[in-house]
């Protein structure tokens, strides 16, 4: 698609006027959408001690907010994109090349990223500063088909004109916590993102053994048998033994009950201390 310079212009020239100001967001998904047609998109400020901030989203309201609430309770720890980013991704992302091999047969795509409508989905994960960082995710739904590959290299060519912007409006904002006199940001030792990923770590280590635990783990994060296999260098049979096994002692019969088993046990956590949040919650149900 050829770019007509001068509604380019204009349309960047409103971005510009708007870094600092709540409407930056607006302004940057009409300049992106006037590039591309993108569907939907959604824009995530997380911060490492808290889970993180929707600062844009228009999904479809019928979609938005029973699954926006689900990422939020805990789920957003097992998408590709976050985990991607906290070990050190930073530009333009197609999501197909950062989830694992197995990721649209796992739960969480199947009880959340598909039922958000998109079935295609790039972006821009740009570090903002040692404990914080941004997803623009940019989708495509079912009335649609997939980006092609002209539109991911205009998308792709973007990225340094996109980073600055967010960049300089998004590190100017304080979602989170107060400033004191000197600048310093303060924030809780025990806050619920810190929570949440000392779950997610703990989790099921209680009941299973350690490699059991490993197992379920890359299940979680949408590994399949094989990768798993290859991660952990055993056998696929040996994984699904694990897998068995894991499901026998944890009286799951199946991925999505582990996955709901898992997103249970977060979002009952009173008073965390830390260890395998199903301590609690299986007393709690007992």
């Amino acid at each position: 698609m050829a770019i007509n310079l001068a509604d380019f212009s204009k349309r960047l020239a409103a971005v510009v006027a708007s870094i600092g100001q709540e409407s930056l967001p607006d302004h940057l998904m009409v300049f992106l959408k006037k590039q591309v047609d993108i569907d939907n998109a959604v824009i995530l400020f997380y911060h490492r001690e808290q889970p993180p901030k929707v600062t844009y989203n228009d999904l479809p309201s019928i979609n938005r907010s029973t699954h926006i609430t689900l990422f939020l309770k805990g789920a957003y720890l097992l998408d590709p994109c976050y985990r991607a980013a906290r070990e050190g991704f930073n530009g333009y992302y197609q999501l197909d090349q950062l989830a694992p091999a197995g990721f649209r047969k796992s739960e969480y795509y199947k009880n959340y990223f598909r039922y958000t409508g998109l079935i295609d989905e790039c972006g821009y994960i740009f570090k903002l500063g040692p404990d914080n960082f941004l997803n623009v995710s940019l989708g495509r739904d079912e009335s649609s088909q997939r980006f092609n590959l002209s539109q991911q290299r205009l998308l792709k060519e973007l990225t340094p004109l996109i980073k600055e912007i967010c960049l300089t409006h998004w590190r100017t904002q304080d979602f989170y916590a107060q400033k004191d006199t000197h600048g310093h940001i303060g924030h809780s030792e025990d806050s619920l993102h810190t929570q949440l990923e000392s779950a997610l770590k703990s989790f099921s280590t209680s009941i299973l053994t350690d490699r059991e635990s490993q197992v379920i783990q890359l299940f979680l994060h949408g590994h399949s048998t094989k990768s798993i296999a290859e991660k952990l260098g055993i056998s696929p049979e040996t994984v699904k033994l694990h897998r068995k096994n894991s499901y026998a002692k944890l009286d799951v019969r199946s991925q999505a009950e582990l996955f709901f088993l898992f997103i249970d046990a977060l979002s009952s956590m009173d008073n965390y201390t830390g260890g395998d949040p199903l301590t609690g919650y299986l007393n709690h149900e007992k």
